[in-house]
């Protein structure tokens, strides 16, 4: 695919072209992650089974923001959200899936010197990092973006290669090009993962034995693991979202002390916040939003967007997001042919399409992402859930 619409090579196929002839690989998890990688291996000649025990994109990705944008102070993460960006641009288009470019601004507010000191140096350091980022002052912020108000702002970042899309019309498309170039798709189709060999278990209990599994199943990634014997320094946690009415049309912002994010929806705006710092379980957890959840975030965006204060709630929901201990995902191999990609303290649908594409890449023989391992961790560590649209990992 690309932005007229026509087929894509995958990205990077040069790096491991033929190396998917014979190979074949189940992917379990049909979210953004899990359906980029099923695109890529299949592109490159893999035989790929791509699995969900539901829908394509109806768990973490279809509850998603779709806020995607390449302001990472720490080099790997620049890189790898950078590339995201350019393929979310190269494949969106009329006939695939919008992807709007926005800028993303990030700000603190007077009497919060910890977090403008942080936007400050962040600014500064992704500037090392040749990302395009700058700092404004509620001057000029107030110039560029008339529709904040910006009385009460110390400081601002802004990064310019940013964007928005649907999360789940990402999702389908990548799935269906998938599909298009060889992949099987069953949904409604839960499984079971086993290592040494690496095998998956349908419903029928008939186990198939393949050259790799890939588990990019989001929130439930850790208990497919766990059944496998792999125990995974992961949790699952709660994050609300909702959607109102509101004249909205950039850019993308997050307050980091008012403790929220929006950005332009085609319905107005779409906001969140609601972490709830602990861990849930993602079989039961609630979600719909909580009763108090929409009152109290419209009051605040309100204070930030004065426009949108009369809009009236479209809807609210909430999903889940994965931690870990040093915040970092755990993507790559965790035992004989089974990997995994999981824990990007919801910043996962912003960087799947170069996850997807990395992670296909190692199961095609190439390298992985060192600092991402997921061997790193025992397993069994104790931490902290820790939100991550956070200022100090902006």
């Amino acid at each position: 695919m690309s932005g007229d619409g026509e087929p894509e090579p995958a990205v990077g196929a040069d790096a491991f072209i033929e190396r998917g002839a014979g190979l074949e690989v189940a992917v379990v998890g049909a979210g953004a992650v899990g359906a980029t990688a099923a695109y890529d291996l299949a592109s490159e000649g893999a035989d790929v089974t791509l699995y969900d025990r539901d829908t394509v994109a109806s768990d973490a990705t279809g509850r998603a923001a779709g806020i995607c944008y390449d302001a990472f102070a720490d080099g790997l993460d620049a890189e790898i959200a950078g590339d995201a960006i350019e393929r979310f641009r190269a494949l969106s288009g009329d006939d695939t899936f919008p992807f709007v470019e926005c800028p993303y601004v990030w700000l603190a507010r007077e009497g919060d010197a910890a977090r403008a000191d942080a936007v400050r140096e962040q600014v500064g350091r992704m500037q090392d990092n040749d990302i395009v980022a700058f700092e404004l002052d509620r001057d000029a912020l107030a110039d560029r973006f008339p529709a904040l108000r910006t009385d009460d702002v110390a400081v601002a970042g802004i990064a310019g290669a940013a964007g928005y899309t649907d999360p789940a019309e990402y999702t389908a498309c990548l799935a269906a090009a998938a599909t298009g170039a060889g992949a099987t798709l069953e949904t409604n189709t839960p499984v079971a993962v086993e290592t040494d060999p690496a095998r998956v278990v349908p419903p029928d209990g008939e186990s198939h034995e393949v050259d790799a599994v890939l588990v990019a199943a989001g929130a439930r990634t850790k208990d497919l693991l766990a059944d496998a014997g792999i125990p995974l320094a992961v949790k699952p946690y709660r994050v609300q979202a909702l959607v109102a009415d509101g004249d909205l049309a950039e850019p993308m912002c997050y307050d980091a002390t008012g403790d929220f994010y929006l950005r332009p929806h085609d319905h107005g705006f779409l906001a969140g916040d609601g972490t709830e710092e602990r861990e849930a379980d993602p079989d039961a957890y609630d979600r719909e939003a909580d009763p108090d959840f929409a009152d109290d975030l419209l009051e605040r965006v309100a204070h930030r967007v004065p426009a949108v204060a009369n809009g009236d709630l479209e809807r609210a929901w909430a999903g889940l997001c994965t931690a870990t201990p040093d915040r970092d995902p755990l993507v790559g191999q965790v035992g004989t042919g089974l990997y995994v990609a999981t824990g990007f303290q919801g910043h996962g649908f912003m960087r799947a399409p170069a996850i997807g594409r990395r992670v296909a890449e190692e199961i095609l023989g190439g390298s992985g992402i060192d600092a991402f391992d997921p061997m790193r961790f025992d397993g069994d560590e104790s931490f902290d859930v820790v939100e991550g649209m956070a200022i100090d990992r902006t």
